[in-house]
């Protein structure tokens, strides 16, 4: 009878120590931005408008290169994401230091909702190109859109000034 009184006993105060323990307070819920990826490509396009303005120079481009980005923009129209990215990984493959494949390349993995890699591919977008231009401010903008999406929101404000810098107005001429 001793040891039935000690079980109970141990029993009622483990109860009672385990009533004593209160549950933490739920940490608030995490603010889902509920922009899309194609709502972020449409501010990336945005962003980089064209400014009537500004001088835009194009390099001459590859035949085959063209052929795959053609084929990129095919894909992207038919909703066919990893046709086009691949396509222009293909394209990349032959011409590994162009900005602007580079920024479609990027652009595809904003759609993707793939954030580092569309960072990634603008940052060595950026690193590669001009400093100036319409596809500068793309590139920028398409880091901002990457960082928000994450919820860097201070990061993606420095990303933000970065755009205003892409800008030089063409020489004025009477």
């Amino acid at each position: 009878m001793n040891r039935m009184h000690r079980l109970l006993v141990l029993i009622g105060v483990s109860a009672a120590v385990t009533a004593c323990v209160t549950v933490p307070p739920a940490s608030p819920p995490t603010p889902v931005d509920p922009t899309t990826p194609t709502q972020r490509l449409l501010l990336i396009e945005r962003d980089a408008g064209v400014d009537d303005t500004e001088l835009s120079v194009q390099p001459l481009r590859d035949p085959q290169v063209d052929d795959l980005r053609d084929t990129a923009k095919s894909k992207l129209q038919a909703g066919d994401l990893a046709g086009a990215a691949a396509a222009l990984d293909q394209a990349l493959g032959l011409v590994s230091g162009d900005p602007a494949i580079l920024q479609e390349r990027a652009e595809v993995s904003v759609l993707q909702a793939d954030w580092p890699a569309a960072e990634r591919f603008a940052k060595q977008a950026i690193a590669l190109g001009s400093k100036t231009g319409p596809l500068c401010r793309r590139h920028w903008a398409t880091i901002e859109q990457s960082r928000l999406a994450r919820g860097d929101k201070e990061n993606a404000a420095s990303a933000r000034a970065q755009i205003a810098g892409c800008t030089v107005p063409g020489l004025k001429r009477y």
